[in-house]
C-alpha cells in the first residue's frame, strides 16, 4: 500500500523553523546620532552555500537585479541520512496512537496499523554568511546555547494518528572559514 507521511519533509522544515527568529544589530552610519541600531531578520534558505556565493561574484547586470541577495544569510543542505543501530526497535512490535475521531483510521484500525519506524538520522549541514565577522559573530552566539549539545523539536509525524515525536537536533561541531574575494584593501 502506498503511503507518504513526509516525515523527512517536517524534519527539515522543523530544523529552519528554529533559526527563523534571529536577528542581528548594527550601528546605523548615521553620524547625527550614534547610538542608533538598526536590525535586520536573517534569511534562512535551504541550498548549497556556494550557490550564494556564486551569486555574489556574479557580474551585477540589470537583468540580475531581481536575484541579487543580502547578506548575512544563514542556509542549510541536507548531507546525509544515515541508519541508526542504537535506536532500533522490534520491527514486528506496532505503534500505540490513537487515530483522529472521524478520520478513516478510526473506522478501519486494522487497516492502519503500523509498524515501529525505522531509525535513520538526518544529516544536516548550517551554514552562516556574512559581509563581516562581526555579524557572523552575532548569527553564532545566538545558536550555540540552545544546543547542550542536542535542541529537541516535537512534530506530528504521521497527520491520520496524530502521532507526535521529539526530534533531537544534535550539534555534531562548529567549523569556522574566512573567505576573501579580491584583493585585501
Amino acid at each position: 500500500r502506498y503511503h507518504y507521511h513526509q516525515i523527512f519533509r517536517k524534519s527539515v522544515i522543523s530544523f529552519r523553523t528554529v533559526f527563523n527568529k534571529l536577528v542581528i544589530k548594527r550601528k546605523t552610519p548615521d553620524r547625527s546620532d550614534p547610538e542608533a541600531i538598526e536590525s535586520y531578520k536573517l534569511l534562512v534558505m535551504y541550498g548549497r552555500y556556494q550557490k550564494y556565493l556564486a551569486m555574489i561574484a556574479g557580474e551585477p547586470t540589470p537583468e540580475r537585479a531581481s536575484t541579487q541577495i543580502s547578506l548575512p544569510r544563514i542556509s542549510f543542505e541536507i548531507t546525509g541520512l544515515n541508519y541508526d543501530t542504537g535506536r532500533k526497535l522490534t520491527p514486528t512490535q506496532f505503534s500505540r496512537t490513537v487515530p483522529k475521531a472521524g478520520s478513516d483510521a478510526a473506522k478501519q484500525p486494522a487497516q492502519y496499523a503500523q509498524f515501529v519506524p525505522v531509525p535513520y538520522n538526518l544529516e544536516v549541514e548550517l551554514n552562516i554568511l556574512s559581509k563581516n565577522q562581526d555579524d557572523g559573530l552575532q548569527i553564532l552566539e545566538q545558536i550555540l546555547p540552545h544546543f547542550h549539545p542536542s535542541l529537541n523539536v516535537s512534530i506530528v509525524v504521521i497527520d491520520e494518528t496524530r502521532e507526535e515525536r521529539d526530534i533531537a537536533i544534535v550539534l555534531n561541531g562548529v567549523g569556522y572559514q574566512d573567505d576573501y574575494e579580491g584583493d585585501y584593501t
